[in-house]
């Protein structure tokens, strides 16, 4: 049977960790969408990791409380690769899809960044906000129906050259390019090499400047060009993902 998911905040549990309290937005998808009623069963995780079956005992116009039957795994275990996908602004629903596809991969993070030849231009912080409002809420739908009981970081957009001066550690930073790289086996070593922590850069529609890749180098991340094919920015982000998952992560 599918699990009824909905999601809670840490704070929404009681301190006992015997009852949760959904919010009103959670309680109108469990009432009017789902239709369920005092004593059906669900599943509540807290975007943190954790994830407990209830069933519900009582519902209101603006919340609903769930008596804790058990904490329980996950239907879907979080990816053991720290990957970090920083993904140039894109029109329309684009950046939309990237946002889902990403939480369903089991990406720990997406950064939007601000390039040159992005094709959305932030106006002012309150049209950031907005965004970051809409991409959070795109990120926790996604998150109910693939599994995942953690939410996915979505960072505020920041400018290339803030994200490339970042601090790195031991982090393996790659950047995927239309031109001037190696090939994805040579940018991320060899074969027995392992990884915890990847960041991927991927480019708007327009590619990266000259200047972008000549900085993204400067600064130790490796440039890697995918074949000879020439991949739409949503595409591309969704196979990078797709790519270092499997040879990092626990697409294998």
């Amino acid at each position: 049977m599918t699990r009824r998911r909905f999601y809670a905040p840490p704070e929404a549990f009681a301190p006992d960790a015997k009852s949760v309290t959904l919010s009103a937005e959670e309680t109108r998808h469990l009432r009017d969408v789902l239709r369920l009623k005092s004593g059906d069963v669900v599943y509540v995780f807290d975007g943190a990791g954790r994830e407990v079956c209830g069933k519900v005992q009582s519902v209101t116009r603006d919340s609903t409380e769930v008596s804790v039957v058990a904490e329980v795994d996950p239907a879907r275990p979080e990816s053991p690769l720290n990957l970090t996908l920083a993904v140039a602004l894109l029109k329309g629903e684009k950046f939309d899809l990237v946002v889902q596809k990403m939480t369903e991969l089991g990406a720990a993070r997406v950064i939007p960044l601000i390039t040159a030849r992005a094709d959305v231009k932030i106006r002012n912080d309150s049209d950031a906000e907005r965004k970051l409002i809409r991409w959070r809420r795109i990120a926790l739908e996604a998150t109910k129906q693939c599994g995942r009981a953690r939410l996915m970081d979505l960072e505020n957009p920041i400018a290339f050259t803030d994200f490339i001066e970042r601090s790195k550690g031991d982090e393996l930073r790659l950047m995927f390019s239309e031109r001037g790289g190696t090939s994805l086996a040579a940018g991320v070593g060899e074969t027995n090499e392992r990884r915890d922590s990847v960041s991927a850069l991927v480019g708007s529609e327009g590619g990266w400047t000259g200047e972008e890749i000549d900085q993204a180098r400067d600064a130790d991340s490796k440039i890697v060009t995918l074949g000879g094919r020439i991949l739409r920015a949503e595409t591309a982000a969704i196979v990078v993902a797709a790519l270092l998952q499997h040879r990092f992560g626990d697409l294998n």
